[in-house]
């Protein structure tokens, strides 16, 4: 896909972002917060996927990124990069 991305200039969501978005409120139902930022400027090679949810509580950072590797198993297939940042929500 093309490395010359055309700089968004709104602030609605890219297709992509919704996608991958959709995909992690399904596979994290108690998520409380799910943030996808599409870092290439629109073109969908890079993420930053932030996500809280109950299901990290009790597994390590690297075991919840890995969920969240797993639950986009499929999509990362057409990325270049992904960061993600995983939290369990404070009560």
């Amino acid at each position: 896909f093309p490395l010359h991305c055309v700089h968004r200039m709104f602030a609605s969501q890219t297709e992509g972002e919704l996608k991958v978005t959709q995909i992690l409120k399904e596979k994290f139902p108690r998520a409380t917060a799910i943030k996808v930022t599409d870092i290439s400027g629109g073109c969908g090679a890079m993420y930053e996927i932030k996500i809280e949810s109950e299901e990290f509580k009790e597994k390590r950072t690297v075991q919840q990124h890995q969920m969240v590797n797993q639950a986009l198993k499929e999509e990362i297939k057409s990325m270049h990069g992904l960061r993600i940042f995983t939290s369990v929500p404070k009560h």
